[in-house]
């Protein structure tokens, strides 16, 4: 009589099932897509035919489902068969849960990194108190926060090269680009990261072209590892420096090093910046970061106050969010204006005294705003000569362009309307006013040309600041 072993079931793990899906998804894609998108990814849990699978963030999770979505299924049907399944998990809606066993790749194994810290003396130009720990991320920077995220944990062979993020004065921009710095700086200690304002970057260059040391210059930034650069539009009228950078920029890109940049608008409005670095830009991911919403203002106050040590009431905190709009920046300087007022005067922190604050804050920023400031911005953004505006002439984009102005004069200056006429060509203050009203209507009726007079409007309150 035969006796029959009967087999022992093969019990698999979340990490097991996983690595096999990622032979096949790495045979699928290029190198960067899965160095950037498949491999932060982190096996949590398997249940039956069911995976769990950990993304970094919401961003990952929608880029993923629109583009990869048919591959991962197909990978979890293969390894699992038909009735294969996956389940999603936010890490930022999770503790951080363990992995059920160490994770043991079945592919290739990659590059093996031996962490060697980068030289004492090595200047990277980044401030420590900045990280995206502290960062307040809101719907108006969530693009930017997860192209810094997926940069940061994947600084070689990033698909977001260069990762160019724009937006107007006081946003976060440069937390931003100092918190994907640290954060590369702690996790890949042996890669040279350099911070450096676009200001700075040429004043540097032309010292080195007085003191002879271009040679020198040139070596330090073609052989970072990560490039920041911060406020690149000031590269605009400073050819030289412009073709310097513009060979900097191809030596790094050729060489798989990452590159980040920021400025206050997208390439293609950076006019009078060479079309070569224009093109260069598009190359990678542009994230723009807009004002932040009701709702992340109010995160931002409570946060500021928590670190300045002032209990506030919730209606005060309420008043300031819902009337500082523009920019992070305004907001904290709120805080720290009431916090100054109620030091000085020994009194307690109540509504008329925050009402009087935002409002000498309001008074401030208005103060540096001109009807002439206005014309030039209003034009730049429809790309009209603003000389045309004071003219006679009916022309439908010019006299568009004027009614903007007036206006925007109106909503941001004390002018009155006579002297806002006077200024476009000695019109009167009829026709301001008739212009005021289009300008209101049009915003009512089209969501696209709201939105425009919004941007310049924000364009036009943060110049200068």
């Amino acid at each position: 009589m035969d006796i029959v072993l009967e087999k022992k079931p093969v019990l698999l793990t979340a990490s097991q099932v996983w690595n096999d899906c990622l032979n096949i998804i790495k045979s699928n894609v290029s190198p960067m897509t899965y160095n950037t998108w498949f491999v932060p990814i982190k096996p949590l849990e398997l249940i039956e035919s069911k995976i769990k699978i950990q993304l970094p963030n919401s961003y990952y999770y929608e880029w993923i489902d629109q583009r990869y979505n048919t591959l991962l299924h197909k990978s979890i049907k293969e390894t699992l068969g038909e009735d294969g399944s996956i389940e999603y998990v936010i890490q930022e809606e999770t503790n951080e849960p363990k992995l059920d066993r160490p994770i043991n790749i079945r592919i290739k194994a990659p590059e093996i990194r031996i962490p060697v810290r980068v030289n004492a003396d090595f200047k990277t130009g980044l401030n420590p108190k900045y990280s995206f720990e502290n960062f307040i991320k809101g719907s108006g920077n969530e693009l930017a926060h997860a192209a810094g995220l997926a940069v940061s944990n994947t600084p070689v062979g990033s698909s977001f090269n260069p990762l160019f993020i724009y937006g107007g004065v006081g946003l976060g921009k440069t937390h931003l680009l100092h918190a994907i710095g640290n954060r590369v700086v702690a996790t890949h200690p042996e890669m040279r990261v350099h911070y450096v304002s676009t200001e700075e970057f040429t004043v540097k260059f032309l010292e080195s072209i007085q003191n002879n040391t271009v040679n020198d210059f040139q070596n330090f930034y073609r052989n970072v590892d990560v490039l920041i650069l911060d406020d690149i539009q000031f590269l605009i009228g400073k050819e030289k420096t412009q073709d310097h950078f513009f060979h900097t920029f191809n030596s790094l890109y050729n060489s798989g090093k990452q590159i980040i940049l920021t400025s206050d608008k997208p390439p293609k409005d950076l006019r009078g910046l060479d079309e070569r670095l224009i093109s260069r830009f598009h190359m990678g991911l542009t994230a723009d970061i807009t004002p932040p919403d009701y709702e992340t203002r109010l995160v931002i106050l409570n946060k500021k106050a928590d670190e300045i040590g002032l209990s506030i009431q919730p209606g005060i905190l309420d008043y300031i969010a819902s009337n500082i709009t523009s920019n992070i920046r305004e907001l904290e300087g709120c805080l720290l204006k009431l916090l100054a007022n109620v030091s000085l005067t020994a009194r307690d922190m109540d509504l008329p005294m925050a009402k009087r604050t935002v409002q000498e804050i309001s008074t401030t920023r208005k103060s540096h705003i001109s009807v002439d400031m206005i014309t030039k911005i209003v034009c730049d953004a429809m790309k009209i000569d603003e000389n045309k505006v004071r003219d006679k002439t009916r022309k439908a984009e010019i006299a568009l362009a004027r009614q903007m102005a007036m206006y925007l004069s109106k909503e941001l200056t004390k002018n009155s309307l006579k002297n806002i006429g006077l200024y476009f060509g000695g019109r009167d203050h009829s026709t301001v006013i008739h212009a005021c009203t289009t300008v209101k209507s049009l915003m009512e009726s089209d969501n696209r040309f709201h939105d425009q007079i919004n941007a310049i409007k924000l364009r036009i309150e943060t110049a200068g600041v």
